[in-house]
């Protein structure tokens, strides 16, 4: 049975996952427009530097000390949706009215960077939330300003 455009973009954002060196969550992206990939991404760290699997990140490498959604200002790993926006500038490709796909929901940072890119949707696979529940209101907050919305995908 033939996929819907929706879960064919998803499971391309699964795939590319794969490559994913984080030793935290491993996320893929995919950025579409018109139902055409423009571009994806993974979580790890920046070109030439040690993937986070080899000791690359200081973050990533020692786990117990910076707990999930904690510390991200001293990781240096680019997260899947970043990395997927700055893939597309990097070859003069637009995001503007683009959805980007996402294997879970996108944190404060990579919200603000695909508002700021044009994103108009967001499709996730995974809930994300805050760790400190005070940000919980302000992230929602956050994800609502996607004319298209901020939307799980069951597949």
């Amino acid at each position: 049975m033939r996929p819907s455009i929706n879960e064919y973009m998803m499971q391309v954002a699964i795939t590319v996952r794969s490559r994913a060196n984080c030793k935290g969550n491993k996320v893929g992206a995919v950025i579409a427009r018109e139902g055409h990939i423009i571009s994806t991404g993974y979580n790890g760290t920046p070109h030439n530097i040690k993937n986070c699997d080899e000791g690359g990140c200081n973050r990533c490498s020692n786990r117990k000390k910076f707990p999930s959604g904690t510390s991200y200002d001293l990781c240096i790993c680019v997260h899947a949706e970043q990395n997927a926006l700055l893939s597309a500038a990097r070859f003069g490709i637009s995001t503007e009215n683009s959805i980007l796909y996402t294997t879970i929901m996108p944190c404060f940072g990579c919200a603000k960077e695909m508002l700021q890119a044009g994103i108009i949707e967001v499709k996730f696979l995974k809930e994300w939330s805050p760790p400190n529940q005070d940000l919980h209101q302000e992230h929602k907050k956050l994800l609502s300003y996607f004319p298209h919305g901020v939307n799980l995908l069951k597949i």
